[in-house]
């Protein structure tokens, strides 16, 4: 690889030392590198991007990577992050590695891993109002002063429950470690072809997770249970966007076409990440 884009979340970062360090280390070695300093602030515009660009590196946390992953659909740039924040499974490399991983990536030491994403719509009053993608989680929670929300699971368009609960979440694999794991639910293998389904705090039957094929089609229904209030729950994607809900509204989400390209380092494995990170 010779052609890079460093992506920083500025707060992480303090006068972008580490971002610094690697385009002098990149272009030390003959690379070219473009930085966008805060991502966050400014996003990025895909039309003004080195249409070379062969590796995008995250500085900053999980957040990031989700954040970038969204920002580069479409282009199929293989991303790697740098952890500069707490427990990170998709920013696993920490900052001690920082010429290691760029040592590999210079010399092609790595391979790339697919995740799978899935894509969320939001329907009300029956047209499409927001449609986008994650690569983590879309969840669905509690609005306001609500005590719990209602919401009604459709599974290939069967009923399977009503909740009354905090939430649910909806995941793909590299999300169970995210927020559904706070949540009770279970660690998956982050290449496997599944969406997890994650009630929070539920009073219902079926108050664990549930485990679907990655082709089964999801419709999650806001029900409503206080006239005095109009927006019952929102949605969000990734965490990055939230769509505030009323009652009868529906979010269906199913496995998206596009996936998102994780670069690993040839000493890397998830079960090593995950015995490091847990411990």
């Amino acid at each position: 690889m010779k052609h890079f884009l460093v992506v920083t979340n500025k707060d992480k970062d303090p006068g972008l030392k580490n971002s610094k360090h690697i385009r002098a280390y990149l272009e030390s070695a003959g690379a070219d590198v473009t930085i966008v300093p805060d991502i966050y602030k400014t996003g990025i515009d895909q039309s003004k991007l080195p249409k070379n660009i062969e590796c995008a590196i995250a500085l900053g946390g999980d957040g990031t990577i989700l954040q970038l992953s969204r920002a580069l659909r479409g282009l199929y740039i293989p991303m790697i992050g740098v952890n500069l924040g707490h427990l990170g499974f998709l920013a696993e490399i920490e900052v001690s590695q920082i010429d290691h991983m760029l040592d590999c990536l210079l010399h092609d030491c790595y391979h790339i891993e697919k995740r799978m994403m899935i894509r969320g719509q939001v329907i009300h009053e029956d047209k499409v109002v927001v449609e986008s993608l994650a690569l983590n989680d879309i969840v669905i929670a509690r609005s306001g002063f609500s005590r719990v929300i209602s919401l009604n699971l459709y599974v290939n368009g069967q009923l399977i429950e009503n909740y009354q609960a905090d939430g649910i979440i909806i995941s793909t694999p590299t999300g169970s470690t995210a927020y559904s794991l706070s949540a009770g639910g279970p660690i998956i293998n982050p290449i496997a072809q599944l969406i997890e389904i994650t009630p929070v705090c539920a009073h219902a039957r079926l108050s664990r997770s549930i485990i679907l094929a990655k082709d089964d089609k999801i419709s999650i229904e806001i029900k409503r249970l206080r006239k005095s209030q109009l927006e019952e729950a929102y949605a969000t994607f990734d965490g990055q966007e939230g769509i505030r809900l009323s009652s009868t509204d529906f979010v269906n989400v199913e496995a998206a076409d596009d996936v998102a390209r994780l670069i690993k380092l040839d000493d890397t494995g998830f079960y090593n990440i995950l015995k490091h990170k847990i411990s």
